[in-house]
């Protein structure tokens, strides 16, 4: 686990060490461990290390690999678990190894297939290879965006990084992508390929590029894409026979390392299973939790019962608003893109701790997506149901009206509800899963910037489209799987961790066991009666108590909504009425004040809030203060 960095001086320039070390030096967290550099005429490259497989010097990158006069040099972050089975191949066919590290046998590997490689690969990756016979760079990401890429390309250069604020040490004009702004304020991330910054971008998950030194021509492939339309047809005996011995096998991929490995331990399903699993393969497991003052929060005492259960060496790290106090400035700066999702506070504070206790780390990320975990897939099983209601626009705007008189945030959500019936299921999604919804921004933006955005509020989730292909409730799994889960979910992961030199794991994503996961039918899954996760919690029964598989599902959130009216309130009022900032800029004042003093009243605009607050920090950090 490391972070990459590279310059392509398409103009015939040469790139010097200073230049590869300056971003090295941006990104030096994410690999504390070793360094190195490597330029050739136009070509650089940069990598920064956390050792995991192999910590001899033989796993030194940039790492040269050659075989029969082809010579390839990579920079590789990431892990491929099944990288033996790959070298026994390639072995097979005359391929040397003078390491026992994956980064040796993932440049022999595209020796070999070519751009195929990535659909060999079981793991989480990004990685970028300079073929000096084609003159190309080639660079990929895993299937689900575990690993970032981010670059920046013009008609003289091409930059390209794990982090995007090692990308701006190279001079790159700073300007904020108003489109992306619109897709982060509903969704709380900014989905990709966009990140926020004109012109610097990120490639998307499940996809490699080429770039062409001689031509300067860049092409993007999507390399592999998740398949819902083959369902299973086995008695529920032996489904949950498969899914137990699939999800074994993801778990004990994930356990080897040649450092200590522990695990994230909330207490709720998913990460209590990883435990159960892991514990199989590793006594005296090492679990970490967060625990809240606030009760209706905290899920402290049932991850002290299953660590309990397992023996695990446990430990657990509360979190105060004097913390969010004490890093949220550093928290803006490690997501260097608008992000809003307030529970990075916990993950990063976990993290922060766990590094001191081991240097892999496995989560449960993934148990949702896979087998509909969240209630907001309980209103598209309602919705066929629902959708011959009469007068549903009427109702609607009755709803709405009173929502507004009443101050009542529940009545306006049913309200929305009904008001969508009868659009597409993504575009359902998309106002379900909101923070600032399309009938809020309506309100809420100055008319320069309603006009600007009117005719492309769906372009993100409209691209992910599978009417076609899917039905139900599969196109919005899908449609998570594809915006969700690499634009959210992995990118809040991966910089809380590596910011504090650990690695996560995430077993529930392995691509195999998330594909097995896809040809599961819907009703094994989920149904409207508010049963979640069904099949998955049925194999559970003989490892987890019912009391951790079948109570109220929390989540993993921060009592914000609390601290809001108390300790962060002067933060959150100096934040977003800023006259510098782009909440005043976009959005009428008076509305912004209509919202924060509801919030101040009893009401709860938590997440709008903190969206409103992340945005005008992530400029004031990366705009005003450059």
């Amino acid at each position: 686990m490391c972070g990459i960095n590279g310059i392509v001086k398409l103009d015939k320039n040469k790139v010097s060490e200073k230049e590869i070390s300056l971003m090295n030096k941006e990104i030096q967290y994410r690999g504390p461990d070793d360094q190195g550099i490597f330029t050739h005429e136009g070509v650089g490259f940069g990598h920064v290390r956390l050792s995991i497989i192999d910590l001899s010097s033989k796993g030194h990158q940039p790492m040269e690999y050659a075989h029969q006069n082809r010579k390839i040099e990579i920079v590789f972050n990431g892990e491929i678990y099944n990288f033996q089975k790959i070298k026994g191949e390639l072995q097979g066919k005359g391929y040397v190894f003078n390491s026992t590290s994956d980064t040796e046998v993932l440049g022999a590997a595209y020796l070999e297939f070519g751009f195929d490689c990535v659909k060999k690969f079981n793991g989480m990756f990004a990685f970028v290879i300079y073929d000096r016979r084609k003159n190309i760079l080639f660079g990929a990401r895993d299937r689900f965006g575990k690993k970032p890429l981010k670059y920046y390309l013009d008609k003289d250069k091409f930059i390209f990084s794990s982090e995007l604020k090692a990308i701006l040490t190279q001079g790159v004009k700073r300007e904020v992508d108003f489109e992306a702004i619109n897709d982060y304020l509903t969704l709380q991330y900014v989905p990709a390929p966009r990140t926020g910054f004109r012109n610097i971008f990120k490639l998307p998950h499940a996809s490699y590029f080429t770039l062409d030194l001689s031509s300067r021509k860049m092409e993007i492939k999507k390399y592999w894409n998740l398949d819902y339309s083959k369902k299973l047809k086995l008695p529920e005996s032996e489904l949950i026979e498969k899914i137990e011995e699939k999800f074994e096998e993801s778990v004990k991929r994930r356990m080897i390392a040649d450092v200590e490995i522990g695990a994230f331990l909330s207490g709720g399903v998913d990460s209590s299973a990883i435990v159960a699993f892991a514990s199989k393969f590793k006594k005296q497991l090492k679990t970490f939790t967060i625990k809240f003052n606030e009760k209706d929060f905290d899920e402290s005492e049932f991850a002290k019962k299953v660590a309990k259960r397992y023996g695990t060496d446990h430990r657990e790290f509360l979190v105060e608003p004097a913390d969010m106090k004490s890093i949220i400035k550093k928290l803006i700066r490690q997501y260097e893109e608008p992000y809003a999702d307030s529970s990075q506070l916990p993950t990063y504070i976990l993290a922060q701790k766990t590094s001191a206790f081991v240097t892999v780390a496995l989560n449960g990320d993934g148990g949702d997506e896979n087998f509909g975990g969240y209630d907001k897939y309980e209103k598209h099983l309602a919705i066929p149901f629902l959708k011959m209601m009469p007068c549903k626009k009427v109702l609607a705007a009755k709803l709405f009206q009173i929502s507004k008189q009443k101050e009542s945030f529940l009545l306006y959500k049913i309200a929305l509800f009904v008001e969508l019936l009868d659009e597409a299921p993504v575009r359902q999604h998309f106002n379900f899963t909101h923070y600032f919804d399309i009938f809020y921004k309506n309100d809420f933006y100055k008319n320069e910037y309603q006009k600007r955005f009117e005719k492309i509020q769906y372009d993100s989730f409209d691209k992910f489209k599978k009417e076609g292909e899917f039905k139900g409730l599969d196109q919005i799994l899908y449609l998570d799987f594809n915006t969700y889960v690499p634009d959210d979910l992995m990118v809040k992961v991966d910089i809380a961790t590596m910011a504090n030199g650990l690695e996560s794991r995430s077993p529930i994503l392995d691509y195999e066991f998330v594909e097995l996961c896809a040809q599961i039918r819907i009703n094994q899954k989920i149904d409207i009666f508010g049963r979640r996760k069904k099949i998955f919690k049925k194999m559970l029964e003989k490892y987890l108590d019912k009391d951790i598989l079948y109570r109220k599902k929390k989540g993993f959130s921060v009592p914000i909504k609390y601290w809001f009216r108390n300790e962060l309130k002067d933060e959150l009022e100096e934040a977003i009425f800023d006259k510098k900032g782009l909440v005043l800029k976009m959005m009428k004042e008076e509305k912004i004040k209509e919202l924060f003093d509801s919030h101040q009243n009893g009401q709860n605009h938590s997440k709008k809030l903190w969206s409103l607050m992340s945005l005008n920090l992530w400029h004031r950090e990366y705009f005003l203060n450059k």
